[in-house]
């Protein structure tokens, strides 16, 4: 696991600025990859190119340092992230007499390269971000995994390209910092987080999971293509029973797979479903007892931990337990939300870092059960489309507005504790009787009709998931199989699998998802919806192959998730710095929102009325904006 940057100057070809601007990219990420570093740069009379990376040894301690070289010289590669079947690949290169020098996975990616060119990218099991330089023709090949676990952002500048595992690599290298791009920016207010390919800035793109960048040097050009097609889902008529059995089999295949290290391992483990099959899993194939990880929270409604104590005492785990309390993360939050380098408002991010931090002082690595909600179709939001469409069809639509006006009062919530109230009021908000109900379900910060009002007419865009509907050929979802594949495509890579990176890399800790395995998601696309909901039971065909082995009713119990308490702590420890961005010469000076609306809109907050989503939007948005272009 390590941050890998690189770029291609087409200009200045001096070696020692190569290497001084190499160095400093490398510097951005240390979090990334503590252990070790390494740089290698070449020019020639058209152009210079530099690639780095920053090191977290886990696999091949001795002989994994990179960058790596073929034999000849001619192709170097940097890379990061894991490859889950390299033993196997590596096996099946030998035997037809491909030479190793090192024991490690990144060795394997180069040797595929050598053998097979692009075709070989499909055959890898993991999560990786990588680029590869083919001097013999002039090209550079940066690849992405097939759901976007590891994250690669690049730039065509006028004289330069530039690529690198995180923004602020980039962003250290640009003469000035780029405008706000205003399709990243609407994505942020409607998601909570900006998925693939854009970013908050104007001509800085992230790759495409499941896709690689192939840069022509002599031509000074690039093109992105597919690693591997992904074909539409298509049901097949295999027996529940027969269906149950093989989910068991690839879960614990996965885990096995992800449990490869040279280093100790862990595994967070909540209480709920998915992390809680992983860590029996693990506890099964493990010839000692295991390392499990949970955090509480002191208030209680947000505290989970006695379901995470059964598990682990059902395994006999080494369990380790951290309780934290509004203090603990009051002193983080800078840290954890500034290292996103653009908007993140997921405030699961501020406990995800926490239990991260703990865990790195313990192991290097953890299997965590992210993925599952999106494979096996475990969201409430997966209700919530099939209730839309029920609900549309009975209810007039003015009878509805109706009930939604009463419900401002009916259901209004002074704190945050995201109860049923909380719940009611969100699902009522949702329903919509068009075609873009999916869409506002998914918009977890300020549906269509709201952004409007907050958002300054220049930087409004109407046409926000117009892209995705077009990538995904899913236009209006109607179906489980729909919801799922957006997901995959936008929540899952710009949001879950940011948070877990960012996170976990900022303490240096490696995390492994077991769900997210190609294997899984194409036999779960190839099931039956009902074997994944039955029902209002989620999650129904992974539930039913594991719950012989806990107790009964354990994996049916409803688990709140990784909640925390930002709507009162925008009230009291983060309403100073929250007022300030609401002070007339900060609104002014930027000239992005509708002055006397967001004013309204978090006073009102701070006044006692539930506006959680909306502000600690706006709070993240601000004090990312504040650090960028305020504090340079």
């Amino acid at each position: 696991m390590c941050g890998i940057n690189g770029f291609i100057n087409f200009s200045s070809k001096d070696d020692l600025e190569l290497k001084r601007d190499i160095s400093l990219m490398n510097d951005c990420i240390i979090h990334r990859g503590p252990d070790s570093d390494g740089v290698f740069h070449d020019s020639n009379d058209s152009y210079a190119i530099a690639m780095g990376m920053r090191r977290l040894s886990i696999i091949d301690l001795d002989t994994g340092n990179q960058p790596i070289f073929s034999e000849d010289k001619q192709i170097c590669i940097v890379f990061n992230g894991e490859i889950y079947n390299y033993r196997t690949l590596r096996k099946e290169l030998e035997s037809n007499g491909v030479h190793f020098t090192t024991k490690g996975d990144t060795e394997v990616i180069l040797k595929l390269y050598e053998t097979e060119g692009v075709a070989g990218f499909k055959k890898l099991d993991g999560m990786f971000g990588f680029s590869i330089y083919d001097k013999s023709i002039h090209k550079v090949f940066i690849g992405r995994d097939y759901f976007g676990e590891k994250p690669m952002y690049y730039t065509q500048q006028q004289n330069k390209f530039i690529w690198a595992s995180e923004l602020k690599s980039i962003i250290s290298t640009l003469p000035t910092i780029p405008p706000i791009n205003k399709q990243g920016l609407n994505l942020f207010f409607r998601l909570t987080y900006i998925p693939s390919p854009y970013t908050i800035y104007e001509g800085v793109y992230k790759l495409k999971p499941n896709h690689y960048l192939v840069y022509d040097l002599t031509k000074n050009e690039f093109e992105i293509e597919e690693i591997e097609k992904d074909t539409p889902a298509t049901t097949s008529s295999v027996s529940f029973e027969n269906a149950r059995e093989e989910v068991k089999k690839l879960v614990e295949e996965s885990v096995e797979s992800r449990s490869v290290s040279d280093v100790s391992l862990g595994t967070f483990l909540s209480g709920g479903v998915d992390s809680s099959i992983v860590s029996l899993c693990l506890s099964q194939i493990s010839s000692k007892k295991i390392n499990t990880f949970s955090i509480g929270f002191e208030k209680k409604s947000y505290d989970e931990t006695d379901k995470s104590r059964v598990v682990a005492k059902m395994i006999n785990s080494d369990h380790h337990e951290f309780i934290i309390n509004e203090k603990d993360l009051e002193n983080n939050v800078s840290e954890i939300l500034l290292n996103f380098d653009e908007p993140f408002s997921d405030s699961s991010s501020l406990p995800s870092y926490l239990v991260a931090n703990k865990t790195s002082e313990h192991v290097k690595v953890a299997l965590t059960g992210d993925g599952g909600d999106e494979v096996f179709g475990g969201y409430n939001k997966y209700y919530m489309g099939s209730i839309n469409q029920r609900y549309t069809k009975l209810v007039p639509q003015a009878a509805h507005k109706l009930l939604l006006n009463t419900s401002e009062s009916l259901f209004k919530t002074k704190d945050d504790k995201r109860g049923k109230r909380f719940k009611i009021k969100r699902l009522l908000n949702a329903i919509d009787y068009t075609d873009n109900y999916y869409w506002d379900i998914i918009s977890l910060g300020y549906a269509s009709d709201s952004l409007s009002e907050y958002l300054s007419p220049e930087y409004l865009e109407n046409s926000v998931f117009d892209y995705y509907k077009n990538a995904t050929g899913i236009s209006s979802p109607k179906n489980l199989t729909e919801y799922r594949t957006i997901d995959k495509h936008m929540s899952l890579e710009g949001d879950m699998l940011v948070k877990v990176d960012r996170t976990s890399m900022l303490t240096s800790l490696e995390c492994r998802a077991p769900f997210l395995n190609k294997k899984i998601w194409k036999y779960t696309n190839s099931l039956p919806a009902e074997y994944l909901m039955k029902g209002w039971d989620k999650k129904f065909i992974l539930k039913e192959a594991f719950k012989d082995q806990f107790p009964d009713g354990f994996l049916d119990k409803s688990k709140a998730g990784f909640g925390v308490p930002v709507g009162d702590w925008l009230r009291s420890s983060l309403k100073k710095e929250l007022e300030s961005f609401i002070a007339p010469s900060f609104l002014k000076e930027q000239h992005i929102f509708k002055e006397d609306k967001i004013t309204k809109l978090v006073k009102d907050h701070i006044n006692g009325r539930d506006n959680t989503f909306k502000v600690w939007t706006f709070f993240c948005f601000q004090k990312w904006y504040k650090n960028i272009y305020m504090n340079h």
